[in-house]
């Protein structure tokens, strides 16, 4: 009997470890397979190739730097402004109790649950509405973006900063209110520090997911301004070689890094919940 139960168990874990290396192969096998292509030393995608060089990613700023500008601007602006809402928002629905609160919660988080290629055309509309109406150029503008690109990125400050209070205790809040701190002091000593590690994270997501978002931009995207994710879409139209795998791998070693940093920091896994 005992040993049955020692092959059991055995065969238990055989089991439990194969699912796991099938999972991380499922998982690294595409990002393994995309550093592979970005050495080939081919201008078409061929395999095998024919030598391996690291000269495409010399290309990557000359090809896409303006592209990568402003990507960048925008999600540090929309990022920014996300934050200056969110973390009062995630405050407010956290602390408080007051009419109306499960609709504003709502609010917040229901771009969460519409498609991006929605948004992007009900914003397009919006715009070139308020250009026949009053003349003001809103379509292909860097503001238009940034706003619509605060719609997607509000609700991950929002519910990371809710994720950081939900554990918090209140008494050191109701500790310092009783000794005479002022709703504002209470909040800028003792609540805000407690958010820190959802501040953070909610200001990488959300940075994150305006830089790589591509269906809602699509319809706000003009001549002359364009996001990466859009570049490197109108690259793959007229070439297949290997400098879209190293502007892939660049993203994934800037984002990886700065998650490894960041969890060092802050612990992702407790606020990103």
């Amino acid at each position: 009997m005992a040993t049955s139960l020692r092959l059991s168990d055995i065969g238990q874990r055989a089991m439990i470890c194969a699912l796991l290396l099938t999972g991380a192969a499922v998982i690294f096998m595409p990002l393994a397979l995309t550093v592979y292509l970005s050495i080939f030393d081919e201008t078409i995608i061929v395999f095998p190739p024919h030598g391996y060089t690291l000269s495409w990613y010399a290309r990557v700023l000359p090809e896409f730097g303006g592209a990568l500008q402003t990507s960048t601007l925008t999600a540090i602006s929309a990022s920014a402004i996300s934050l200056l809402i969110g973390v009062p928002a995630g405050i407010g629905l956290s602390r408080y109790r007051f009419r109306g609160r499960g609709v504003v919660g709502t609010l917040l988080l229901a771009p969460l649950t519409v498609p991006g290629i929605a948004i992007g055309l009900g914003i397009f509309v919006l715009a070139v509405l308020v250009e026949e109406r009053t003349g003001w150029r809103l379509g292909g503008s860097i503001s238009l973006m940034v706003a619509a690109h605060v719609l997607i990125t509000l609700p991950w400050v929002v519910r990371l900063c809710l994720a950081s209070l939900a554990n918090h205790d209140r008494a050191a809040e109701e500790a310092a209110a009783s000794l005479g701190a002022r709703p504002l002091t209470v909040i800028w000593r003792v609540t805000l520090p407690a958010m820190r590690g959802g501040i953070v994270a909610g200001a990488l997501f959300a940075f994150i997911v305006s830089f790589e978002n591509l269906e809602m931009t699509l319809f706000l995207t003009a001549p002359g301004m364009t996001t990466l994710p859009i570049a490197v879409l109108q690259y793959l139209q007229y070439h297949i070689d290997p400098l879209v795998a190293a502007v892939a791998v660049v993203q994934i070693v800037l984002v990886g890094a700065a998650l490894i940093a960041l969890d060092r920091q802050v612990h992702i896994a407790q606020v990103a919940v």
